[in-house]
C-alpha cells in the first residue's frame, strides 16, 4: 500500500479548513465528521514517515483513503475508525491507538499530537520506534494510558509529560531514555502505574514522586539512579509493588516504608543501600516478596520479619548482615524461597526453619554458621535446592536427605562435617547435583542418584574402592573424587560411553592397576585427571577417540611407555602433563602439518626421554605462538573453564614454576608453559624455540644439553621464568635475554658458560644464584657476591605450609602451594584463595578477583607498562 500522495489529499482540503474553524468554536471531541478528517490526515502523515509501511503486508495497510473516483467518497468515508489498531468513540473521534507488536519502525516526530486531542489510549509497545519523545505529547490532555515500552526511544523524558493529568498508566520501559525523572511527573495525581525500568536514566529520584497518591505500581529497575530513596515515598499508601533494583541508590531504606500497608512486593536489590534493616518492615502484613539482595546492609535480621506470614520470597543475600538467624523466621509458613547466603551470619541454623513445609530454596551458604545441621530440615519435603556450603557446620551426617525426595541440588562443601554415609548414599533420591567436597567425611564412597549429573566429594577421607555401581548415574557429566584415600582399579564403565562424562578427576588417591582400554568414539570426555595415583602399564591408545579432550594429566604415576604420539591428533588438547612417570625413548614426530594446534601446557619433565630436543615438534606448537602466527582465535574467558548447565567447571593443575610445585586452582587462558626438565635430552637448544612467543615459562633444566644459548630466546617477550640450569651449555650469555622485560626468574646455574654477564637493566636484577656454577662467568652480580647472595633465597610466600613431595637428588625442594596463579606470579595467599572460592570475607574476595583481572591485563600491556616481579629460586 503506497503512502498518501498530495493529489489524493487535495479534494479534502476544504473539509479540513472547515473542520479547523469548527474546532476553534466547538469544544474538543464533539465534532465527529470534521474532527475525523483532521485525525485521518494526521494518521496518514505519520504513516508516511514510517519505514516499510508501503508494503501490502504492512500492519498499517488498511490505513488508506478510498479511491478519488469512488461515488461514496466524502468526509465520512475517510473516517479512520475502521483502520487497524484504531478505536473511536460514539462521535467517531479517534480515542485509541493500539499497535502493539505491529513491526512499526520510525519516529514520533511527524505524529501530529495537536490533531488527535481526543486520544485517551495509546499503546505502541514492542515495536522499533526510535528518536525522542516529542514535548507535544503534553497536548494529549485526555490521555489515560500511554505505553511506549520495548522500543528504541532515546533522549530525555519531556517535562510536558506532567500535563497529562488524567494519565493512569505510563509505561516507557525497555528503551534508551536518559537523563533524570522530571519533577513535573509529580503532577500526575491519578497515576496508578509508572514503569521506567531498563533504560539509561540517572540522577536522584525527585521528591515529587511522593505526590502520586494513587500509585499502586512503581518499577524503575535497571537504570543508573543514584542518591537516596526520598522519604516522601512513604506517603504513597496505595502502593502495592515497588521495584527499584539494579540502580546505584545509596543511604538507608526509609523507615517510612513501614507505612505502606498495602505493599505486596518490595524489590530494592542490586543497589548500594546501607544501614540496618528497618524493623518497621514487619508491619507490611500483605508482603509476599522482599528482595534486598546485593546491597551493603548491615546489622542483624530483625525478628519482626517473622510477622510477614504471607511472605513467599525473602532475598537478603550478598549483604553484610551479621548476628543470628531469628527463630521467628520459622513463622513464615508460606515461604518458598529463603536466601540468606553471602553474609556474616553466625550461630546455629534455627530448627524452626523445619516449619517451612512449602520451602523449595534454602540458601545459607557463605556465612559463619556453626553447630549441627538440624534434623528438622528433614520436614522440608518440597525442597529443591539446599545450599549450606562454606560455613563452619560440624558433626555427623544428618540422615534425613533420603526423605527429601524432590531435592535436586545438595551443596554441603567447605564445612567440617564428618561421619560416614550409608553405602546406598543417594541412590534413592532425585539429586542432580551433589557437592560434599572439603569436609571430613570418611568410609566408603556413597553412590549417587540415577539422576545425578554433578558429583563432587573431593578433599575428604573417603576409603575403599570405586564401585562400578557408580555408573547407575547414566547422565553423569562431572565426577570429582580427588584428594581422598580411594584404592583399587578404575571401573571400566567410567571409560566407555555408558555414561557421558565430561570431567573425570581422581587426582591424589591410591588407585592402581592398568587404565582400561575402553574409551570409545562416542566419548564426550573433556578433562581426564588421574594424577598422583599408582596407575601402571601404558597409556590407553583408545584415548585417541576422545576428540573433545582438552586436559590430560597423569602426574606421578607408574606409567611406563614411549611418548604416546597418537595424542598429537587430539584437536582440542590444551594441557598435556606426563610428569614423574617412566616414559622413555626419543621424541620423534612425523612431518604432520599441525601438531597440538591448541596446546598451552606441555609438561614431560622427570621422565627418561632421550635424544635431541624435538625441533619438528616445537615448530608446530601453534598454540604457544603469538596469535598472528598461530592464528588462534582470541579466547574471551579469563580461565580455562567449561559451563555444563549445572556449574562451570574450572580446570586445575600442578606445575613446576620458578623451582616450586604450584597448584593452579584455576588456569589462566594466557598461561602457556613448556617443561622438558629432568630428562636426558642432549644436543643443542634448537633456534626454532624462539617461535613460541606466547610462552610464559620455559624449563629445560637437568638435561645434557650443550652448545650456546640461542639468541632467539630473546623473541620470547612474554617469558616470566627461564630455567636452563644443570646442563652443559657453553659460550656467552646472549644480550638478547636482556630484552625479556617480564622475566622475573632466571636460572642459568651449573653450566659451562663463560665471558662477562651482559650488563643491562633486566639481567642486573638477578642475584648470583642465577649464574653460580659457571666457572668461566664474571661480572655483576658475581663480582659483588655478598653474604646475603650466598644464602638460599626465600621460598615463594614462605608462610605457606610446605608439603615436601619427591626428592630430586640435591637439586631443589619442591613446595606445594595451594593458591591461584595470575600473570605468571602468585598474587594471593591461602586465605585469599579461600576467600575467592567461598566469598568470605567479601571485601577480600572481591579484591582478589580484581587483582586477578588486572593481572590478566598486565600480560597484554606494552613493555614499558609491565610490572616485573623479581623472584629468587
Amino acid at each position: 500500500m503506497g503512502s498518501p500522495k498530495l493529489e489524493t489529499l487535495v479534494p479534502l482540503l476544504p473539509s479540513f479548513a472547515f473542520c479547523l474553524v469548527l474546532l476553534v468554536i466547538i469544544p474538543s471531541c464533539s465534532v465527529p465528521a470534521y474532527a475525523s478528517m483532521l485525525e485521518t490526515r494526521a494518521l496518514l502523515i505519520w504513516k508516511s514517515s514510517l519505514q516499510k509501511q508501503d508494503q501490502s503486508t504492512s500492519s498499517l495497510s488498511s490505513w488508506t483513503l478510498p479511491p478519488q473516483n469512488a461515488t461514496y467518497f466524502n468526509a465520512t468515508s475517510a473516517c479512520p475508525c475502521g483502520w487497524y489498531g484504531i478505536s473511536c468513540n460514539q462521535a467517531r473521534s479517534v480515542i485509541g491507538i493500539n499497535l502493539t507488536s505491529s513491526n512499526i519502525r520510525g519516529t514520533l516526530n511527524e505524529f501530529l499530537f495537536s490533531s488527535l486531542l481526543c486520544l485517551a489510549y495509546v499503546d505502541l509497545h514492542i515495536n522499533e520506534l526510535f528518536g525522542y519523545i516529542p514535548p507535544q505529547v503534553g497536548l494529549l490532555t485526555n490521555l489515560t494510558y500511554l505505553d511506549l515500552s520495548f522500543n528504541q526511544l532515546s533522549g530525555i523524558i519531556p517535562r510536558e509529560i506532567g500535563e497529562l493529568t488524567k494519565l493512569k498508566v505510563l509505561d516507557l520501559a525497555f528503551n534508551e531514555l536518559n537523563g533524570s525523572i522530571p519533577d513535573e511527573i509529580g503532577q500526575l495525581c491519578l497515576l496508578n502505574e509508572l514503569a521506567l525500568f531498563s533504560n539509561q536514566l540517572d540522577g536522584c529520584l525527585p521528591s515529587s514522586l511522593g505526590n502520586l497518591s494513587s500509585l499502586t505500581r512503581l518499577s524503575i529497575s535497571n537504570n543508573s539512579f543514584s542518591g537516596s530513596i526520598p522519604l516522601e515515598m512513604g506517603n504513597l499508601t496505595n502502593l502495592e509493588e515497588i521495584d527499584m533494583g539494579g540502580n546505584s541508590m545509596k543511604g538507608p531504606i526509609p523507615p517510612t516504608f513501614g507505612k505502606l500497608m498495602k505493599l505486596t512486593e518490595l524489590h530494592l536489590y542490586c543497589n548500594k543501600l546501607t544501614g540496618f534493616l528497618p524493623p518497621m518492615l514487619g508491619n507490611l502484613k500483605l508482603l509476599r516478596e522482599l528482595n534486598l539482595h546485593r546491597n551493603n546492609l548491615y546489622g542483624s535480621i530483625p525478628s519482626t520479619l517473622g510477622n510477614l506470614t504471607k511472605l513467599t520470597l525473602l532475598y537478603l543475600l550478598d549483604n553484610c548482615l551479621s548476628g543470628y538467624i531469628p527463630d521467628e523466621l520459622g513463622n513464615l509458613r508460606a515461604m518458598i524461597q529463603l536466601k540468606l547466603n553471602h553474609n556474616q551470619l553466625i550461630g546455629r541454623i534455627p530448627p524452626s526453619l523445619g516449619n517451612l513445609t512449602y520451602l523449595r530454596y534454602l540458601l545459607l551458604r557463605n556465612n559463619q554458621l556453626s553447630s549441627l545441621i538440624p534434623g528438622s530440615l528433614g520436614n522440608l519435603r518440597a525442597m529443591l535446592h539446599l545450599h549450606l556450603d562454606a560455613n563452619r557446620l560440624t558433626g555427623p551426617i544428618p540422615f534425613f536427605f533420603n526423605n527429601l525426595t524432590k531435592l535436586v541440588d545438595l551443596s554441603l562443601h567447605h564445612n567440617q562435617l564428618s561421619g560416614q554415609w550409608p553405602i546406598e548414599g543417594f541412590s534413592n533420591t532425585s539429586l542432580s547435583s551433589i557437592n560434599l567436597s572439603n569436609n571430613k567425611f570418611g568410609g566408603p564412597l556413597p553412590l549417587p542418584s540415577p539422576s545425578t549429573r554433578f558429583y563432587s566429594i573431593e578433599k575428604n577421607k573417603m576409603e575403599g574402592k570405586i564401585s562400578s555401581s557408580i555408573c547407575i548415574a547414566t547422565g553423569l557429566l562431572l565426577l570429582i573424587l580427588s584428594n581422598n584415600n580411594l584404592i583399587g582399579s578404575l571401573p571400566k564403565c567410567l571409560s566407555n560411553c555408558s555414561i557421558g562424562l565430561l570431567v573425570l578427576n581422581l587426582r591424589m588417591n591410591h588407585l592402581s592397576g592398568i587404565i582400561p582400554e575402553r574409551f570409545s568414539l562416542q566419548s564426550s570426555l573433556r578433562t581426564l585427571d588421574l594424577s598422583q595415583n599408582q596407575f601402571e602399564g601404558t597409556l590407553p591408545q583408545s584415548l585417541v577417540n576422545c576428540k573433545n579432550l582438552e586436559v590430560l594429566d597423569f602426574i606421578k604415576n607408574k606409567i611406563e611407555d614411549n611418548f604416546p604420539v597418537w595424542v598429537e591428533t587430539l584437536p582440542k588438547l590444551k594441557v598435556l602433563i606426563l610428569r614423574s612417570n617412566n616414559f622413555k625413548g626419543r621424541l620423534d614426530f612425523l612431518s604432520v602439518a599441525h601438531l597440538f594446534p591448541k596446546l598451552h601446557i606441555l609438561d614431560l619433565s622427570d621422565n627418561n626421554f632421550t635424544g635431541p630436543l624435538p625441533a619438528n615438534l616445537i615448530v608446530k606448537l601453534q598454540g604457544m605462538m603469538s596469535a598472528q602466527i598461530g592464528r588462534e582465535p582470541q579466547n574471551k574467558s579469563l580461565y580455562m573453564s567449561y559451563p555444563t548447565g549445572i556449574t562451570t567447571y574450572k580446570d586445575s593443575v600442578k606445575v613446576i614454576m620458578k623451582g616450586n610445585e604450584i597448584l593452579l586452582v584455576r588456569i589462566l587462558t594466557i598461561f602457556i608453559t613448556l617443561d622438558l626438565s629432568l630428562n636426558s635430552f642432549e644436543g643443542n637448544i634448537p633456534n626454532v624455540i624462539g617461535h613460541l612467543q606466547s610462552l610464559v615459562g620455559l624449563n629445560l633444566s637437568h638435561n645434557h644439553l650443550m652448545g650456546s644459548i640461542p639468541p632467539t630466546l630473546g623473541n620470547l617477550t612474554n617469558l616470566e621464568w627461564l630455567d636452563l640450569s644443570t646442563n652443559k651449555l657453553s659460550g656467552m650469555i646472549p644480550r638478547e635475554l636482556g630484552d625479556l622485560t617480564f622475566l622475573g626468574y632466571l636460572n642459568l646455574s651449573e653450566n659451562q658458560l663463560m665471558g662477562c654477564i651482559p650488563q643491562n637493566k633486566q639481567l642486573s636484577t638477578f642475584t648470583s644464584d642465577s649464574f653460580r656454577g659457571n666457572l668461566g662467568l664474571h661480572g655483576t652480580p658475581l663480582q659483588s657476591t655478598s653474604h646475603n647472595d650466598t644464602q638460599p633465597s626465600p621460598p615463594l610466600l614462605a608462610f605457606f605450609q610446605e608439603d615436601n613431595t619427591k626428592e630430586y637428588a640435591n637439586w631443589f625442594d619442591r613446595k606445594v602451594v595451594g593458591i591461584g596463579y595470575a600473570s605468571g606470579i602468585v598474587i594471593g595467599i591461602s586465605i585469599a584463595y579461600i576467600s575467592s572460592e567461598i566469598g568470605r570475607p567479601k571485601w577480600l574476595a572481591r579484591k582478589v578477583r580484581r587483582m586477578e583481572r588486572k593481572a590478566a591485563k598486565w600480560m597484554k600491556k606494552p613493555k614499558h607498562d609491565a610490572i616485573i616481579f623479581h623472584g629468587g629460586s
